[in-house]
């Protein structure tokens, strides 16, 4: 246990510190290797593991190369002057039709899509309405929180939940069904708490007719339109995924790759440079992290939280859910979402409570928000507006964190009742 956990932490550690622009996914691999020569993990571990990840991670891929083309014809920043003229200048209804459209954009193209594209075209339009630092801060932390708290209610709106819902052989439709009220909830606990922590921060009237109009920041009005169709019939293929019981990356990625094939034909992109944009180091990060997650499966730690989660489940249903979602919350918010997610999933495998997997969901996804090193999105927001010249440290981001963070993750978990 004492050596498969030290390797955890400094390959956890190097995932975060990134020192001299070393990547995650080259860490990841690092640390995969090590594990495997020091004899924490076999090669067998290692092909297990790959059978657990690779349909997640190639769906990711796929959704962000999606994204990426979405954003090249202007889709997310329409999207973002629509919310913005919707709102007529008033600040608070700016501040929800923000929160919304995350909402959106984290539950069909993932929390880290949202983390990427849409951080980037918001902060560039509340710099243009003049908003005060404070008021800008303001938005930012609520519009990065809410794209973990709503990324729920499909199974591609996060690696995480493709992971689950792979793991336990969970259905789309039976994720979607099961998810909805939760989701729900976790976006009206977020909008109502988040609203109260920054009730005083948002301003009462912004100038919005200053804002291009939506209309003209399309750069390809033909792929704009077809988008809406493409987006559809990507939403069908996965229930008929799902009926026929193919992997979602299969949809996910093959829809990806279709719709920039598309948008290279009608010249609204340029394929070579979409690709070399995808986070391919994320294929590393999740087969080498995970591999290093094996070991501490292997030292008995999932074991140990197998009992934990049997002991809550001998206290009641209620006891069970609530309990096994703040446990996820807790590891995540300490050790990252993304291990924690496999650790918690293999637990509750052994302990036979299949159900209990959409708490450790909700947990991984909402719990992460505590802390700056809770996901693997949070980390992309934070790089993203570090490139920016806006840098948020610790204690800044925390003081929300672990107040905004409780109170969303308990009314989501009552979903679940």
């Amino acid at each position: 246990m004492l050596l498969a956990s030290a390797l955890f932490l400094i390959t956890l550690l190097f995932v975060i510190w990134q020192p001299k622009g070393l990547r995650i996914g080259t860490t990841a691999i690092i640390g995969a290797i090590l594990a495997l020569l020091l004899g924490v993990v076999s090669f067998q571990d290692v092909i297990t593991v790959t059978d657990i990840v690779w349909d997640a991670t190639l769906a990711f891929i796929g959704i962000i190369i999606l994204s990426l083309v979405l954003d090249e014809i202007g889709f997310f920043e329409w999207a973002a002057l629509k919310m913005a003229k919707f709102s007529g200048g008033n600040g608070n209804l700016l501040f929800v039709y923000i929160l919304l459209l995350g909402a959106l954009v984290a539950a069909f193209f993932a929390n880290d899509g949202a983390a990427l594209i849409l951080t980037p075209i918001l902060l560039a339009k509340m710099k243009h309405l003049n908003m005060k630092p404070l008021a800008i801060f303001a938005f930012l932390m609520a519009g990065g929180f809410i794209g973990d708290s709503a990324s729920s209610p499909l199974v591609i709106s996060n690696l995480t939940n493709i992971v689950t819902a792979g793991y336990f052989d969970i259905g789309f439709w039976e994720y979607a069904k099961t998810m909805f009220l939760p989701n729900l909830l976790a976006i009206i606990a977020s909008l109502v708490v988040l609203w109260i922590y920054f009730r005083k921060d948002i301003p009462s009237h912004l100038d919005v007719e200053n804002l291009a109009s939506p209309e003209s920041v399309i750069k390809n009005e033909t792929m704009f339109k077809l988008s809406w169709w493409f987006l559809g019939l990507l939403m069908l293929g996965y229930f008929i995924g799902d009926y026929f019981n193919l992997p979602i990356s299969l949809f996910a990625l093959g829809g990806a790759l279709l719709f920039l094939a598309i948008a290279n034909y009608y010249k609204a992109v340029k394929p070579l440079d979409i690709i070399k944009s995808a986070p391919w180091q994320v294929v590393w990060f999740s087969i080498g992290l995970y591999v290093v997650v094996y070991g501490l499966k292997n030292a008995g730690l999932t074991s140990y939280l197998a009992v934990l989660i049997n002991n809550l489940q001998e206290m009641g249903n209620t006891v069970a859910v609530i309990g096994t979602g703040f446990l996820s919350a807790i590891l995540s918010s300490i050790m990252n979402n993304m291990p924690t997610i496999m650790i918690m999933d293999i637990a509750i495998d052994e302990t036979g409570h299949k159900a209990l997997a959409y708490a450790n969901i909700l947990g991984s996804n909402l719990g992460p928000k505590m802390t700056p090193i809770g996901s693997l999105a949070t980390l992309l927001w934070l790089h993203v507006l570090a490139q920016k010249g806006i840098k948020i440290g610790w204690i800044e981001y925390m003081k929300v964190g672990l107040v905004v963070t409780p109170p969303v993750l308990f009314v989501a978990l009552l979903g679940l009742m």
